[in-house]
């Protein structure tokens, strides 16, 4: 997994040298040259100084081609400015924002990014977002009866079609992000690698669709 971390406090660093550790390509970004000088001798992944939310320093991080983009400065403002520029511009797959605030996490839950506060958040929590061990819950319709859920493609059901994790009233894909299109699919549209889904889910039927997925718990 190809991963942006904006700014290398506690936080950031021990993410950093965790996910680098996993064997993942991690970029960290931080204005402070001193901060990305100061990883571990074994962190093997790209460092660049500059400010995050400056485009042309994500651009040489590589954000066109990232699985996610992890925003965790010091500054509430600078993270979701980090974020939206990684959801909205450059439609980043998963992109997650460490916040002080957390009286506006919902609505940014609803574009599209994981917001955590800084009392909930460990690096543990941070690396199990990353990974297939949930589905990220976009938006709750009714009493939460049913939810618009969102999930990468995992590798299995490449080449598979829509019409394999659909279960009539209890399931169903009702959108697809690829590169940077979203589309309405048919049940016999054909998943692709790099494929991000939409679904709509029962409440009851959540673990139905992860097993589907070939999601475990």
């Amino acid at each position: 997994m190809d991963v942006i971390i904006v700014g290398m406090g506690r936080m950031g660093s021990g993410l950093a040298t965790k996910l680098c550790a996993q064997g993942n390509h991690v970029c960290v970004i931080d204005r402070d040259q001193e901060k990305l000088d100061a990883l571990p001798d074994d962190f093997s992944g790209t460092k660049i100084a500059g400010v995050g939310f400056d485009r042309d320093v994500l651009a040489q991080a590589g954000i066109d081609r990232v699985s996610a983009v992890i925003a965790c400065t010091a500054s509430d403002e600078a993270n979701i400015v980090v974020a939206q520029i990684a959801r909205s511009v450059y439609h980043v797959p998963r992109v997650i924002a460490r916040l002080y605030d957390m009286s506006k996490a919902e609505a940014y839950r609803r574009l599209g990014i994981q917001a955590i506060s800084t009392t909930e958040w460990g690096i543990a929590r941070a690396c199990q977002l990353l990974t297939y061990h949930q589905l990220d819950g976009v938006f709750q319709m009714g009493d939460g009866d049913v939810e618009v859920v969102r999930v990468d493609l995992p590798h299995l059901l490449e080449g598979e079609q829509v019409r394999e994790i659909t279960a009539l009233g209890e399931v169903m894909v009702v959108a697809i992000m690829r590169g940077n299109d979203t589309f309405i699919p048919t049940q016999g549209t054909e998943l692709q690698h790099g494929d991000v889904l939409f679904a709509a889910v029962a409440s009851t039927s959540a673990r139905r669709f992860k097993t589907m997925l070939g999601l475990t718990d």
